[in-house]
């Protein structure tokens, strides 16, 4: 028998001069009398016949050959195919198909995963157990997870093979070292001369390692080409480098010692200076009001760069020069004017036109604004939706865009904002979606919410020491029936204390602007608290608050409050200062103005708080006491950085500077309402708070060290506080926060000295929970002192309840 290879076969099918060279014997293989499959033991051969599309006693052609080889490699089964020619002795051919099947994949395992996650390895693995092992298809997934790892900063990593033959698979184990993390031992970089490498490598985020521990010099991909595209250039844009390229950049990395050399290559360009500026296309915004928005004028030199001029003359900075952070910056701040203006279509281009860029002359760069107006935009329709429980005319009294009006993203923002204020739904809220409405250019904006339990209801028993065995119940709804209604009972009940009140607001009397708060409240005590003493109170107040026209974010309220009071013991037994018996009765009419615009209650990070109040007592409005009572409270919030926050309905942490300060003073005798309308200093609970220092320990004649309760030289007239803090809010529920407290108190307004303030800074903590704000201080007092007069600082905490700073 004569056996052909398939080289013999393509040859006679393919030249059939070459097929009579052979003689009759070679033909017969070009037209097969039968086909036989060979080396098969896992498929079958009807498989192998079916994928191979060949029949006998057809004429064999180069194409058919080739076609039958693919298909049959195509279905990843076989290692290799072979098509032989047998031919008889009785002049019969056969084309013999022989094939070299794969193992199958027996198991699959991956070992050694620890510093990334196991579960982004395993994506890279697409090979499926009892299904032939592609070698091919293996060198691909090894190629993918070292891809992966050189990702995550590990260019040392490496992927090893073991196979394991068992009744007849194989067993694959994906074995990794995935040594160290690279290090940046250096970053070189070659072409600068006007920025030196230290500038470059600072405003960078890939740095080489340091001597400290955080100086590690992970090499982070991402990062890395960040810095590539958007840090270095900016860098060089800013100094009028806008031709700026980088040539080349390579990674030299040091296997063995686990560390990499950062080689960039760049290209600075020509610094440009500013020529001429233009406006076009403006109608809505004179010239001379855009102009306003060009970020490039006429700097005279300081006083720093004019001495240095006269010491070293001819070493003057180079001035106007072309900074592309500036330009892109205010070009941002036009469109956001034309936005608030209702321009939302408007498209405002920046031109830079670049001149005298050939030989040695100066190139300059020629600025224009192109301006594309268009139609302003109206508000055709705001609304609201995913509100189940919250009525929509709630939601929109918190609006200050509405339909009608021209489209302002200043108004938009701040819509967004107050909802956000009100509480009531899961923060952060997504993006208001402003859509078009029609061809005229309107718009639509929808605000979706998604609603969050609100109101709480606490009750329990409570036992201690000189108060007895006792019960309480509170109630507190800040929307109730959806309406955004505000209403609160408390309850306490005992044998040695019994107190009820009971508050209701109605922040829009019968659909309007003006609201209204009502509370009455009782409270009687047979304990002595604080030193106190023991004390009946009972009163109530009304409340009307009135919008200031034209300004959204203020307010005015009046009120008008009566209570009574009887208090025995304490004080009012052994300090014979007080003169005045334990029993009064005030009438009292108050005035107060407030504008707030503070941004993400009950953790601001960002705006503004404004209060004046004051309360006038007795005289015609009656009572057996007459005073005045004046307080001012200033706060302000501004955001320092964000991190986080990018996915949809994640929340970021955002760090906040807050400052406050203030301020209190009190006109005529307050009788027997010295705890209550006098003022107190230190602590958090009572009094005005003061971080650092026990309740009411800082007195007008200083700080008391004695544990020794209140007397009525512990209380003053007139009362400064001030604040700075540096806050972390992780999200609506939880606030860290650094703080430094400073304030004093004095008998009377006229002896107020802001130059002796006692001192305090800490750290704190901030939770919203079911039971209410409840708070955790750790303040230094500064200027404590012992018994003697000597300086005596130390450490106290604080616990707060219901008490938001």
């Amino acid at each position: 028998m004569a056996r052909l290879s398939l080289l013999a076969v393509v040859a006679l099918v393919g030249t059939p001069l070459l097929a009579q060279e052979e003689g009759a014997e070679a033909g017969r293989c070009s037209a097969p009398d039968s086909i036989a499959v060979r080396g098969n033991q896992r498929v079958g051969e009807a498989t192998i016949r079916a994928d191979a599309q060949l029949t006998a006693g057809q004429p064999l052609n180069f194409r058919g050959v080739q076609r039958a080889i693919r298909s049959l490699f195509a279905t990843g089964q076989f290692a290799d195919v072979r098509l032989l020619c047998d031919v008889a002795a009785t002049g019969r051919s056969t084309l013999v198909i022989e094939v070299d099947e794969r193992p199958l994949l027996g198991a699959l395992a991956i070992t050694g995963v620890e510093k990334v996650p196991e579960r982004t390895v395993r994506e890279k693995v697409d090979l499926l157990v009892n299904r032939p092992l592609d070698p091919n298809q293996l060198a691909r997934a090894i190629q993918r997870i070292d891809s992966a790892y050189e990702s995550a900063g590990y260019y040392l990593a490496e992927v090893h093979a073991d196979t394991q033959t068992v009744e007849g698979k194989v067993n694959l184990t994906l074995r990794i070292d995935e040594g160290r993390r690279l290090a940046i031992s250096g970053i070189r970089v070659n072409g600068n001369s006007v920025i030196s490498d230290e500038a470059i490598v600072a405003e960078m985020k890939t740095k080489p390692e340091g001597f400290w521990w955080f100086r590690r010099g992970e090499f982070d991909e991402d990062e890395y080409a960040t810095d590539l595209g958007e840090r270095i250039a900016g860098l060089y844009a800013k100094r009028g480098f806008i031709d700026f390229q980088i040539i080349k950049d390579s990674l030299v990395v040091d296997r063995e010692r686990g560390k990499a050399l950062l080689d960039i290559t760049v290209n600075e360009g020509k610094q440009y200076r500013i020529g001429s500026f233009e406006v076009v296309g403006n109608r809505r915004f004179s010239s001379d009001e855009i102009e306003r928005f060009y970020p490039f004028g006429d700097v005279s030199p300081t006083l720093t760069q004019r001495v240095r001029d006269l010491l070293t003359p001819g070493s003057s900075d180079e001035t106007n020069v072309f900074d592309q952070a500036q330009w892109d910056d205010a070009t941002g701040k036009l469109r956001t004017a034309y936005s608030n203006e209702g321009y939302i279509y408007a498209q405002v281009r920046p031109v830079i036109d670049r001149v005298g860029t050939a030989g040695d002359s100066t190139p300059v760069v020629n600025l224009r604004w192109e301006i594309d107006e268009r139609s302003p935009a109206i508000v055709n329709r705001v609304d609201i939706v995913g509100n189940d429980y919250t009525t929509e005319a709630c939601i929109r009294d918190a609006l200050l865009i509405v339909p009608g009006d021209v489209f302002n993203q200043d108004r938009l923002v701040r819509s967004y904002q107050n909802i956000a204020n009100l509480g009531f739904f899961e923060t952060p809220l997504p993006s208001p979606d402003t859509r078009p409405a029609g061809e005229e250019g309107d718009v639509d904006i929808v605000f979706a919410v998604k609603e969050k339990r609100t109101g709480s209801v606490n009750f329990g028993a409570s036992v201690g020491e000189g108060t007895g065995v006792g019960g309480f119940l509170g109630l507190d709804q800040p929307n109730l029936f959806g309406q955004c209604k505000r209403a609160s009972l408390q309850w306490q009940f005992g044998a040695n204390q019994k107190e009820f009140s009971l508050s209701f607001t109605d922040p829009a009397i019968q659909r309007s602007r003006i609201s209204g708060t009502v509370s009455v409240y009782h409270r009687r005590l047979r304990y002595i608290v604080e030193d106190y003493g023991r004390s009946v109170l009972t009163g109530g107040s009304l409340q009307f608050g009135f919008p200031v026209p034209g300004s959204p974010f203020s307010r005015i309220f009046l009120s008008y409050g009566g209570e009574r009071v009887e208090q025995g013991g304490g004080i009012f037994e052994r300090d014979t200062t007080i003169l005045t018996s334990g029993e009064g009765f005030r009438s009292s009419l108050g005035v107060s103005a407030q504008r707030d615009t503070r941004i993400g209650l009950p953790f601001p990070t960002a705006g503004s708080l404004q209060t004046f109040a004051a309360s006038f007592n007795g005289g015609p409005l009656g009572g057996n006491t007459a005073f005045q009572r004046y307080t001012t409270e200033l706060k302000a919030y501004a955001p320092l950085w964000t991190v986080g926050g990018e996915r949809p309905g994640s929340q970021p942490l955002q760090f906040t500077l807050g400052l406050s300060a203030r301020a209190g003073t009190v006109f005529g005798d307050v009788g027997a309402f010295i705890v209550s309308q006098k003022f107190g200093l230190g602590g958090v609970m009572f009094g005005e708070p003061l971080r650092g220092y026990k309740e009411f320990s800082i007195t007008p004649n200083g700080f008391n060290p004695n544990d020794d309760g209140q007397t009525r030289a512990s209380f003053g007239d007139a009362f400064f506080t001030t604040t700075a803090e540096l806050g972390l809010r992780l999200n609506s529920q939880v606030y860290l926060n650094m703080f430094f407290d400073a304030g004093n108190i004095w008998d009377h307004p006229r002896e107020f000295d802001p130059t002796r303030l006692f001192r305090g800074a800490g750290v704190g903590v901030s939770l919203i929970t079911p039971l209410g704000p409840l708070g955790l201080d750790w303040a230094y007092g500064f200027d404590r002192t012992d018994v003697f007069g000597r300086p005596d600082p130390k450490w106290e905490l604080h616990f707060r309840l219901g008490n938001l700073y």
